[in-house]
């Protein structure tokens, strides 16, 4: 009796499980992704818009038990929209590595982020070329000053049953 009973047990925590992957699976199929080729611009002109620089740390790795033992991240960036109304124009994201070399240049033509949209770039986890101290800079213009774009990042990695997640924000860079 207890056998069929647990046997009854087990197909409906199977079932479950494949209902919940299908609802899942269902939601994954409704996001949207954005390529930032179908939102290049080869021809505007920016001369009389408000220009400003973002500096935001990210993390390839952080140490841990001591410095030749390293934890490796996955990073997302986020490039947030924040404006209602106004359109972002995003002329530079430049990776730089802990030593400040350029070594990856992501945007090539200017790209438009339209009011509330947020784009990403993704670090993966397997990519340690920037380091514990890598970061990046973007350019960026609007019409105006009011509400400029946000940058964060989040960090994450699980190993094992350890689990890491951080964050982190853009600062403007004023030269």
């Amino acid at each position: 009796m207890y056998l069929v009973q647990m046997r009854k047990t087990i197909e409906l925590l199977l079932i479950i499980c494949v209902l919940y992957a299908c609802e899942q699976e269902s939601k994954q199929h409704n996001i949207k992704q954005v390529s930032w080729k179908s939102k290049e611009l080869t021809d505007k002109d920016f001369s009389n818009y408000y220009r400003g620089k973002t500096y935001l740390p990210v993390y390839s790795h952080i140490y841990h038990v001591h410095e030749h033992r390293t934890f490796d991240l996955t990073t997302t960036i986020s490039i947030r929209n924040v404006s209602l109304s106004d359109t972002v124009y995003i002329f530079k994201a430049d990776y730089f590595n802990t030593v400040g070399e350029n070594i990856r240049q992501y945007i090539k033509h200017p790209i438009y982020v339209s009011p509330l949209e947020t784009i990403e770039i993704v670090i993966d986890e397997e990519d340690e070329e920037g380091g514990s101290g890598a970061n990046f800079v973007f350019e960026w213009a609007m019409e105006n000053d009011k509400n400029p774009p946000l940058y964060e990042a989040v960090m994450i990695s699980t190993y094992g049953q350890q689990g890491l997640s951080f964050t982190t924000r853009g600062v403007p860079i004023n030269e």
